[in-house]
């Protein structure tokens, strides 16, 4: 071996398991992620993930705006920046699955999608073919080694936790993830951007969908699927309002539809059912579920535990409540057995079921059926 093919050996030698592509999407939590990263003496380099964006967005389309303020970021902190272009992917994985499913009068994960397919899938791909050792995001998460087995902690900030998204990861894909933000608070998060001067310190966090900003999944449906307007339904059958078709409308929602009696439209009422073939939505004034729901069916399971049978704590949405259980995983099947009483907590078809026990996330899986 020469003496320049030994120089180059020596230059990748040292550089493995120090070089990160980190996911910079011009907000803060990201930013403050590539710069914590810069500062622990890791090789950074700055990514900004470009996805599909529909043509009627228009002047709405802010991604180039997104862009430039990752990059901004990167100037800053002094890292290279790169432009990912996942187009394709995203259409495919993300936008075509929502549409489908909400079609199907399902609920869908889009941003379980998102992160599966996008930015820990393909993503991590390009990552890895250009030298990458690591890909890091600003999700509020941890991960942890137990027994040689990387696992996924839920974050310091309980409020910000994002787990509930992450729950198709691998320990495969853990050796190679960062989450530089899972140990601090989003206060701590800010004060972090005005100590790096981030000309992103003082932004606000992003509402809409998985990468698309502001754009809600009504915005993005509107566009096709066809508004066909539909009667809401008492539970008794009365029709006391309309809404703009069936499939917008997801089970425990109580918007978007307009009800006849004013006096009747101050009073919540949540959505427990509808009819996709019939285009109605039936609606309850009360915050909960009469029928006892006892067991959940799942499919796509990831399973993060040694043992296969376990009882521990579930979340059915973000937000939700945590839920005492028992599951019994068979490959990629699971059933769930509750404990606690989730009438107020409206399963629906296709949503996704996480898995928490002692701070850890052991996974989870999609909604199939319930009894």
């Amino acid at each position: 071996m020469d003496l320049a093919s030994i120089y180059v050996m020596l230059r990748r030698v040292k550089k493995v398991g120090n070089n990160v592509f980190v996911g910079v999407s011009g907000g803060v939590d990201s930013s403050v992620s590539l710069a914590l990263l810069k500062e622990q003496g890791y090789n950074v380099t700055g990514v900004f993930i470009k996805v599909w964006y529909p043509d009627w967005l228009g002047e709405g389309c802010d991604w180039r705006s997104e862009r430039r303020d990752a990059m901004r970021v990167c100037a800053t902190v002094g890292v290279p920046f790169l432009t990912l272009d996942l187009e394709d992917v995203y259409k495919k994985e993300v936008v075509d699955y929502l549409i489908e499913t909400y079609k199907n009068g399902e609920t869908p994960n889009p941003d379980v999608m998102c992160n599966r397919y996008v930015k820990f899938g393909s993503f991590w791909d390009f990552a890895q073919k250009h030298g990458a050792d690591y890909i890091a995001t600003g999700h509020y998460a941890q991960r942890k080694i137990e027994n040689g087995k990387w696992k996924m902690e839920n974050s310091v900030d309980t409020d910000k936790d994002q787990t509930y998204f992450l729950w198709t990861l691998t320990p495969e894909d853990l050796e190679h993830v960062l989450f530089p933000i899972g140990h601090l608070t989003k206060p701590e998060v800010r004060k972090l951007a005005e100590k790096f001067e981030l000309p992103t310190s003082a932004k606000k966090d992003s509402q809409g969908l998985c990468f698309l900003g502001d754009v809600t999944i009504r915005d993005l449906l509107s566009h096709y699927v066809e508004t066909k307007k539909g009667s809401v339904l008492t539970e008794n059958g009365e029709i006391i309002g309309e809404h703009d078709g069936a499939f917008f409308y997801t089970i425990g929602q109580r918007h978007g539809f307009t009800l006849q009696n004013k006096e009747t439209y101050s009073i919540p009422h949540y959505i427990i059912a509808k009819d996709i073939d019939k285009n109605t939505i039936t609606v309850s004034t009360k915050n909960r579920i009469e029928q006892p729901i006892k067991n959940i069916s799942l499919t796509h399971v990831n399973w993060l535990s040694d043992t296969h049978k376990t009882n521990c704590l579930v979340k059915i949405r973000h937000r939700g409540k945590l839920l005492e259980c028992s599951v019994l995983i068979d490959g990629k099947r699971g059933t769930v057995s509750f404990i606690d009483d989730i009438s107020r907590e409206f399963p629906a078809i296709g949503q996704s079921v996480v898995f928490y026990k002692d701070g850890m996330c052991l996974g989870g899986g999609i909604i199939e059926s319930i009894q």
